[in-house]
């Protein structure tokens, strides 16, 4: 698989197992919660050195408040701008640097699913206490994560408001398009390093999740597996409504799209509606997939927003 891919692959995974059972409420004391490696984590008292594994853990808990508490992070973490600051702890094709993470003596290590549960053994192997936070399959699968990242970090008060503001912008968002009666169809774009089987979130992704919330239907989705390649003639075949470039981070335009050979018979390449998208809308586990999903739906139905 291309290296590009391979790199967007890195940010989308984050587990294939259930998220954790509902977090403490509590902001100090102990904790006990079952994690996404069907694991029993206990703390005498929230985490105050955390370490990050990976981009979506690192970005939610700051997002519930937690950033101050955040002594390390992994290569990808990139956002928000403040986490460039902390140590780079590693993670590059799933290798961390473990004296380093050790190093930072922190009382909890955070996994997702791009760490490997022999990762998770070895940290534990060295004294650390890890919590493996499994991949979410929806918004709300998002929302639990957030809340469980608020109680392992003593934020839960902050994560519960983060959620109930979240929720009430998935709401104002389906009040929008409750009257939308034509769902557009849509080809997401992942990569295109080989343009003639360009990669696209199939069935069963939060990408699919999210376009058909923002009342969209993502043509992926009929195909096999979750990412999948399509070819020029699947596309002529569906011929979607609109393009949009997720793989616009890495120079893909529209432009582009038309110069190559065969793309220029697409209603949506004549007609002027492939767009690039921020990727990372989507891709990261976190708030911003509502934000993804409110830019979703203005790109798709621009009329219910006037």
């Amino acid at each position: 698989m291309k290296k590009r891919f391979a790199q967007v692959m890195l940010v989308l995974l984050v587990g294939l197992l259930p998220v954790s059972c509902g977090p403490t409420k509590a902001q100090s004391g102990p904790i006990t919660l079952i994690d996404g490696l069907d694991r029993q984590v206990s703390l005498d008292t929230p985490a105050k050195k955390i370490v990050s594994l990976s981009p979506p853990i690192t970005e939610m808990l700051f997002a519930v408040g937690a950033g101050e508490q955040v002594t390390g992070r992994d290569t990808f973490s990139d956002y928000p701008e403040s986490a460039k600051a902390l140590p780079d702890i590693g993670g590059s094709y799933g290798k961390y640097n473990l004296e380093t993470i050790v190093s930072l003596a922190p009382d909890l290590v955070i996994a997702g699913a791009i760490n490997t549960p022999e990762l998770v053994q070895s940290l534990e192997d060295v004294g650390l206490k890890v919590y493996y936070l499994a991949n979410p399959s929806n918004l709300d699968g998002t929302f639990t994560a957030l809340q469980t990242l608020g109680a392992l970090s003593g934020h839960a008060k902050e994560a519960d408001k983060l959620v109930k503001d979240l929720r009430s912008r998935v709401d104002a968002v389906k009040a929008s398009l409750k009257d939308v009666a034509i769902k557009p169809t849509v080809y997401y774009e992942l990569d295109a390093t080989d343009p003639a089987k360009p990669y696209t979130p199939g069935p069963g992704t939060f990408y699919t999740a999210l376009i058909e919330a923002a009342g969209g239907v993502n043509i992926g989705a009929s195909l096999s597996g979750e990412w999948a390649q399509i070819g020029l003639e699947a596309l002529l075949t569906t011929d979607p409504d609109l393009i949009l470039l997720g793989d616009a981070m890495w120079g893909i335009t529209p432009d582009s799209v038309a110069q190559r050979p065969g793309w220029d018979a697409l209603t949506a390449v004549k007609e002027g509606r492939v767009l690039p998208f921020d990727d990372n809308l989507i891709a990261r586990i976190g708030p911003r997939q509502v934000d993804g999903l409110e830019a979703l739906a203005r790109v798709l139905h621009p009329e219910a927003f006037k």
